[in-house]
């Protein structure tokens, strides 16, 4: 008896190997969905429990929270993207300032 696997790739027509192929990738795409659902959960359950100590990191939780909305049908009307492309470019402008801290230290830090 032979142990070596067989190579069916070897014995199928065209048709067969295109709907192999096809099923590989469709695999392939369902296995990178699950990671990605994966990923973006374990994203979401950090950036819900941990408080931001800065506003940059404040900016950086908003600006996931638009990137989403950007992403449905009310976040693509035209006058909705004209916004959020405003408020991403305060972000990216008011974050090259120094950081400060958010709550109660930032108040009682800024002179009156």
């Amino acid at each position: 008896m032979d142990d070596k696997p067989i190579a069916l790739d070897k014995h199928r027509g065209l048709v067969d190997l295109r709907a192999t192929e096809i099923r590989r990738r469709l695999a392939d795409v369902a296995a990178d969905h699950a990671e990605y659902r994966q990923r973006r959960g374990d994203l979401e359950t950090f950036l819900a429990v941990t408080p931001a100590a800065t506003w940059r990191e404040a900016a950086e939780k908003a600006r996931y929270l638009i990137s989403i909305l950007a992403q449905t049908p009310s976040g693509r009307d035209p006058r909705r993207q004209k916004i959020i492309d405003s408020v991403l470019s305060d972000f990216k402008r008011l974050g090259d300032e120094p950081d400060e801290p958010v709550g109660s230290e930032a108040q009682a830090s800024r002179p009156d």
